[in-house]
């Protein structure tokens, strides 16, 4: 998450600071924790955020259990107020917001890509590098997991594949299609977390990312609530599918009853001669 993303809600906030660890930290939460800690301890701090991953809640969660603080966990809509950090949070599958807040110093976890770059900043921010002891876990080998789009929380175009593709190499025919519109692939949960298709980064959705494209294109998605909470932003949405009473269709804004087998090959085509 970019550090004006992250800002956008602390225009009030005096001194913004980004903590770096002098060597890589290997993904091992013990190790980021006590950089932080070493560093708040030292300075001080009001609000410590954190970007929602895996590693970031981990991350979180330790610190604010060895501070002994406020933890507000995942949410958006960041913002001041007095003494209090306040975010908002989608629940019961996106159908209701719900705002809780926490006072300050706490930590908080924070939705990458729900949030659009400020207008203005609270200042420049202040990079600091701390020193970390040698974890006591070692990794002993990593393994490459599928790749989605990097850039799929920020992307102003997206073509999202859903659970109607039948097989893994059918995904080409939503790759080209995004090819065609100069947009980002993304998929909804089944394709990365149940499948395997494609890497969890790809993910949107309630439990994945939160996106706001100008165009978000969903392809065999059938629009169950917890997906539809994290295109909800999105400015144009348009549905292809061949269930005419499809969950997706009430929420889109341009629909396709028909075969993604059919339509996505004929839409391509249509944009390459256009």
């Amino acid at each position: 998450m970019e550090l004006d993303e992250v800002s956008a809600g602390l225009r009030t906030a005096g001194k913004v600071a980004l903590v770096k660890a002098e060597r890589p930290l290997e993904s091992i939460a013990d190790s980021a924790a006590a950089g932080i800690l070493q560093f708040v301890k030292a300075r001080g701090f009001d609000a410590l955020l954190v970007a929602e991953t895996r590693f970031g809640t981990m991350v979180a969660a330790k610190v604010a259990a060895r501070l002994r603080v406020g933890s507000l966990g995942k949410g958006k809509g960041l913002r001041v107020d007095g003494a209090r950090l306040v975010l908002e949070r989608d629940v019961y599958g996106g159908r209701f917001t719900a705002t809780v807040a926490s006072r300050m110093p706490c930590v908080a976890v924070v939705q990458a890509g729900a949030y659009k770059a400020a207008d203005s900043s609270p200042g420049p921010a202040e990079t600091v590098t701390v020193s970390v002891e040698e974890p006591k876990v070692a990794i002993t080998e990593t393994k490459q997991g599928q790749q989605g789009d990097a850039d799929i929380k920020s992307a102003a175009k997206i073509v999202a594949a859903g659970r109607g593709f039948e097989r893994k190499e059918d995904l080409a025919l939503a790759r080209d299609l995004a090819g065609a519109l100069g947009a980002s692939l993304g998929c909804s949960r089944p394709l990365s977390s149940d499948l395997g298709w494609m890497g969890e980064e790809a993910h949107i959705g309630l439990t994945g990312a939160y996106v706001h494209p100008k165009l978000y294109v969903a392809a065999g998605i059938s629009g169950q609530l917890q997906h539809v909470a994290g295109i909800k932003d999105s400015k144009v949405i348009v549905a292809i599918n061949k269930d005419a009473q499809a969950p997706i269709f009430q929420v889109a804004d341009y629909g396709i009853v028909g075969d993604l087998y059919e339509v996505l090959p004929a839409l391509t085509k249509a944009l390459k001669q256009g």
